[in-house]
């Protein structure tokens, strides 16, 4: 990752932050995205990993629900690393190419599903206003249930600190190589 701060490097690195750098190695397979940076804060990496895992891993949602979610969260912080990192998740999991485009322009997407856009409602109302209106939410809740609209929320709010790590730090996919 290229950053404007310095970022750890795996030999540099504290016992803490080494077992932090080898969790997200193993749940992600690379430390791409804003964990070095929070290896500088290891009592923030750690559990920030951790609900980054469950966020991405370990929700009702499908692969394909999360990741538009994020594309939401990239589009509405203008956040590079963040798109760079997860659009290509999203065309794997079977978001249309025009939709990511879409979406990175901070337009409105056609997905094909009334779930799909229903998330995309949830995801850009809560990212807009702050809030979710009374029917969007009823919707949500009946169409999701209320756990899955909890989880809905936290992806929402976990990406949002990642979108604002990574342009705070201004951290992008680049030639940098930390190992």
């Amino acid at each position: 990752m290229q950053s404007r701060i310095e970022l750890p490097s795996a030999h540099d690195m504290d016992p803490r932050q080494q077992a932090i750098y080898q969790s997200v190695l193993a749940t992600r397979g690379n430390a791409d995205g804003p964990f070095l940076a929070w290896l500088h804060s290891p009592g923030l990496a750690g559990p920030a990993q951790q609900l980054g895992a469950f966020c991405r891993y370990d929700t009702q949602l499908s692969l394909v629900e999360s990741e538009l979610l994020i594309l939401c969260v990239a589009a509405h912080f203008r956040c590079v690393g963040e798109q760079q990192i997860h659009e290509p998740i999203a065309i794997e999991a079977g978001l249309p190419e025009e939709a990511v485009a879409t979406l990175r322009a901070g337009d409105r997407a056609d997905l094909g599903t009334s779930r799909l856009a229903l998330l995309q409602t949830l995801a850009r109302q809560l990212l807009d206003d702050s809030r979710i209106d009374d029917e969007t939410f009823e919707a949500g809740r009946q169409a999701l249930g209320t756990q899955a609209l909890v989880e809905v929320v936290g992806i929402i709010g976990y990406y949002s600190l990642v979108a604002m790590t990574l342009n705070a730090f201004e951290m992008r996919l680049g030639a940098l190589d930390v190992t």
